[in-house]
């Protein structure tokens, strides 16, 4: 072991930037991260052993204990679940003989559920040893477990278990026809870098990973910046549930996002740029690889690019299993090997990013606009949509439909018409941007997908009216509980709280006074959390109860009498004795009375 971490960590330039990436490794040969290595990396990346332990605390795919040499994770998205994951997880157990969150006694397989793995359009699914299984089922569990009980390697395994597909039932503006490799470079040049500025700022583009800052004035500022050494950030962690566009835009269109990296490279003068991947997408690493490879050789990446005199090259980083890491400031932690804990803002990564210069960070969408902006003109953009929202939007279709997958549609688009193309019926609501987006009911199908509207990321999952909404609030206030990154005290504890409070009414032990709690203590971790995802955890709740307070309703207490008993008569005393100094003692001796 000592001498694989001394290679690795020599391979990495003992560089503590380098520090998910050497865990990731470890993590993978070892099925945990032994104290021993971590003793061992603190010397050679002359970093504290407990800045190193904290980092391995922080992500949910590194371990201090062992793993079993098969660590199975199940997808705990609602969509997994409406699909029958948990009935699929317990067969799964019993088959394997080891309980969920445990090591089997053999030391072979591990057995544990995990937050959204992304493959929604194709699930339940799974993952082991960090590569995805979809489409799970008793006859695929059950060749899986042979598979492990006879501990073959995952090369053995048959390559149908990992089988993804694109699921792109509806091309639009961008996804009907890929860029030819190097157009948007040559055009850019051609045409002038400051002026492929000025078309991307004309054709309206802003960013797609939720937040819809202009893209054309993001990087303006990042080019005017003082500081010479800039970087350019792929944002690929897209781990809100229900949301997989990005997974399948590198898995066709890579090349075009790329290219639309480089292109902005160009622009803002950077000369070394990142892909933050997803750990959950280990199966995407080694073709993004060999397309940077390609991208190379055929002088599109690497030293004076298209003989124009941009150096501009790119690393992929993977995740570790963190949710908040999607949001850039925790991205950035992240890339610096540190726990991804979102910073303070201002600064803003454009003055202020990775290792404290100038950087942009964008969306994979973004990108691959950017890059069909530049060779078509920012008008052919601008010329869908609507006065706000310029252009299309990527949607990931998930949950009760027939036609799960990717559908691009024009800004402005109603939501019934989105349902009527992927054959959706009798819909009861639709959850708009994933858990930390917005609900809306069946009666507010006329409302349109754009920034003036209903703003999204991506994620669309669709409710019929067989399910129960509650149970897919349960889920989501349960993974922001789970994904909170303990930096702020109204968000660690608020949606700790806020998880059992909404347990508490589901269950039928709460009162009209719990809902009015559960009511406050949203706006509380919505009102005064540090980050985005403590602002809007409380989301799920508050877009539901405005929508189906009767759902709620239902769930209180029922309280019960003996024949008899004035509560008229006890309430009445009550209120009286709420005005008296000695209130508590009087209401006590009522509640003995009427006990």
């Amino acid at each position: 072991m000592k001498q694989f971490i001394q290679d690795l960590s020599e391979k990495n330039h003992h560089q503590a930037t380098r520090l998910l990436q050497i865990l990731r490794a470890i993590q993978s040969r070892y099925h945990y991260v032994p104290a021993d290595a971590i003793e061992q990396l603190a010397g050679l990346l002359n970093k504290p052993r407990t800045q190193i332990i904290s980092v391995v605390e922080f992500y949910s795919f590194f371990h201090l204990q062992p793993k079993g040499q098969f660590e199975i994770l199940i997808s705990d998205s609602i969509t997994d679940h409406m699909l029958g994951k948990i009935n699929l997880t317990s067969y799964l157990a019993r088959q394997l003989k080891v309980a969920v969150g445990e090591v089997r006694e053999d030391g072979i397989v591990s057995l544990d559920n995990t937050s959204c793995t992304g493959m929604c359009d194709q699930g339940p699914a799974g993952l082991v040893n960090g590569y995805a299984l979809t489409r799970l089922d008793r006859a695929r569990i059950d060749v899986i477990t042979d598979l492990i009980n006879q501990q073959k390697p995952l090369a053995a395994w048959p390559v149908e278990l990992f089988h993804i597909e694109d699921n792109i039932h509806k091309p639009g503006l961008l996804l009907k026809q890929q860029i030819n490799q190097g157009a948007a470079l040559n055009v850019a040049f051609k045409r002038g870098l400051k002026e492929t500025l000025a078309e991307i700022d004309k054709s309206g583009l802003r960013g797609r990973g939720g937040a819809g800052f202009k893209t054309a004035m993001k990087w303006q500022f990042c080019s005017e910046e003082a500081q010479s050494e800039r970087y350019v950030v792929c944002n690929a962690d897209e781990g809100e549930p229900g949301t997989f566009k990005d997974r399948v835009l590198l898995n066709s269109f890579a090349h075009q996002v790329f290219e639309g990296m480089t292109l902005c490279a160009a622009i803002i003068g950077a000369q070394k740029g990142f892909l933050y991947l997803r750990g959950e997408y280990l199966y995407l690493y080694d073709q993004l690889q060999c397309i940077l490879d390609e991208r190379r050789k055929a002088g599109l990446l690497g030293i004076d690019i298209l003989g124009q005199g941009l150096n501009f090259d790119i690393e992929i980083c993977m995740g570790a299993g963190a949710y908040i890491c999607g949001e850039e400031s925790a991205l950035i932690e992240s890339l610096e090997g540190k726990p991804g804990i979102p910073r303070n803002r201002p600064p803003y990564p454009v003055t202020q990013g990775y290792l404290g210069k100038p950087t942009v960070v964008n969306n994979v969408e973004t990108f691959l606009a950017a890059a069909a902006i530049a060779v078509n003109g920012g008008d052919w953009f601008a010329s869908v949509g609507t006065a706000k929202s310029k252009g299309t939007k990527i949607l990931s279709i998930s949950g009760d439909c027939a036609r799960p997958g990717i559908y691009e549609y024009p800004f402005g688009t109603t939501i019934e018409t989105v349902l009527m193309d992927c054959g959706a019926a009798n819909v009861m609501g639709v959850q708009v941007g994933g858990p930390s987006g917005t609900f809306i009911s069946n009666q507010e199908f006329d409302r349109k997908l754009a920034f003036e509207d209903l703003a999204t990321g991506g994620s669309f999952i669709i409710f019929d009216e067989s399910r129960n909404i509650l149970d897919m609030v349960n889920n989501f206030t349960h993974f922001f509980a789970h994904e909170s990154c303990g930096f702020c005290t109204p968000c660690r504890v608020g949606t700790s709280l806020l998880k059992k409070q909404f347990d508490k009414i589901v269950e039928g032990h709460g009162s009209a006074g719990d809902v009015a709690a559960l009511e406050e203590l949203c706006q509380v971790i919505k009102g005064y959390s540090h980050c985005g995802l403590g602002q809007t955890a409380a989301n799920p709740v508050l877009t539901t109860l405005e929508r189906y307070p009767e759902l709620y309703q239902d769930k209180l207490k029922k309280i019960s009498y003996e024949p008899g008993f004035d509560l008229d008569g006890a309430l009445e005393i009550a209120r009286r004795m709420a005005n008296r100094t000695d209130a508590g003692a009087h209401l006590t001796q009522v509640g003995e009375d009427h006990e």
